[in-house]
């Protein structure tokens, strides 16, 4: 399940989704602010553990209290995706979304877009502990990019262009 704090993190979240599809993982994303909206957070994350969500993805900017107030409720695996906006353009979700207390852990990857798309891998391979075919689609997305790689390189060299 994607939370989001507003509406507009969308724009970043669906990096997320984008890549979850791709790797032919099911989801869904609801806004549910920690601070506008506690009960109806709270309220998402226990209907997202009865419908059988696995592991919870909270993106939020600023104080981006989002994903610790998830942690705090379910047993589930939580990863925090800080967005940019506030100090630091973004540093100030980072630091609240990775600083969380001994006993309370939120995955925390980078800031934005990059991190958005990685989120979706660590959920792919949180689930591929248990399922082969995540497994097999997260290697198969793996090889897809060391191809990428190399044809970037060819085209380069084809173009006559060094870096």
């Amino acid at each position: 399940m994607i939370l989001m704090g507003s509406k507009s993190d969308w724009e970043v979240l669906q990096e997320t989704a984008a890549e979850l599809e791709r790797l032919g993982i099911g989801w869904d994303a609801h806004v549910a602010s920690a601070h506008r909206s506690l009960a109806r957070t709270l309220d998402l994350v226990r209907e997202g553990e009865v419908g059988g969500v696995r592991v919870f993805i909270c993106g939020a900017g600023m104080a981006a209290h989002l994903a610790g107030v998830v942690a705090a409720s379910t047993a589930r695996p939580v990863i925090g995706v800080p967005l940019a906006g506030g100090v630091g353009d973004g540093l100030d979700a980072l630091l609240s979304t990775v600083q969380m207390p001994g006993g309370v852990p939120v995955a925390t990857v980078a800031v934005g877009k990059a991190g958005a798309r990685n989120a979706a891998v660590l959920t792919a391979e949180i689930l591929a502990l248990s399922d082969r075919q995540v497994e097999a689609r997260l290697l198969q997305a793996r090889v897809a990019q060391v191809e990428a790689v190399a044809e970037a390189d060819v085209a380069l060299r084809k173009g006559g262009k060094r870096p």
